[in-house]
């Protein structure tokens, strides 16, 4: 069993998809091992975005993280990595696939409803940020 980070961004909050990303986390046979929600401080979301500290995106991007919630989770399941990364879709929705997370609710590029780890070491990362050990299953 692999785990990996998933978060539905303050755009899916603030339009109500929590319980439609929630419903094909469950049906894509994904158990969810931890959930909570959270408000990132500026501060807090620079941290998690470090690795883009570089980017052009990186100012607009944690800016709209502290916007608003966000629900922060723990996936597990054979391969969860892939498999999640697979449910979300592209980065950009316009190329993301039909079916997909973010081809089916996102508005935009950054505004992608959904963010999930892209490697083990990210995963490892991610969710020892959002999660301490007694908040884990």
């Amino acid at each position: 069993m692999q785990q990996t980070f998933a978060i539905v961004k303050p755009d899916g909050v603030a339009r109500g998809v929590i319980g439609q990303v929630l419903a094909r986390i469950e049906a894509n046979n994904l158990k969810i091992k931890a959930m909570k929600l959270i408000h990132m401080t500026e501060k807090q979301a620079q941290g998690f975005y470090a690795v883009h500290k570089e980017r052009p995106f990186f100012k607009s991007l944690t800016a709209f993280m502290c916007s608003g919630p966000c629900v922060a989770m723990i996936l597990e399941g054979d391969d969860a990595i892939a498999r999640w990364r697979e449910m979300m879709g592209a980065t950009n929705f316009k190329d993301a696939a039909e079916g997909t997370i973010r081809r089916d609710f996102a508005t935009d590029i950054e505004r992608n409803v959904v963010h999930g780890s892209d490697a083990p070491e990210t995963a490892a990362f991610e969710t020892s940020y959002f999660f301490n050990a007694f908040e884990r299953v």
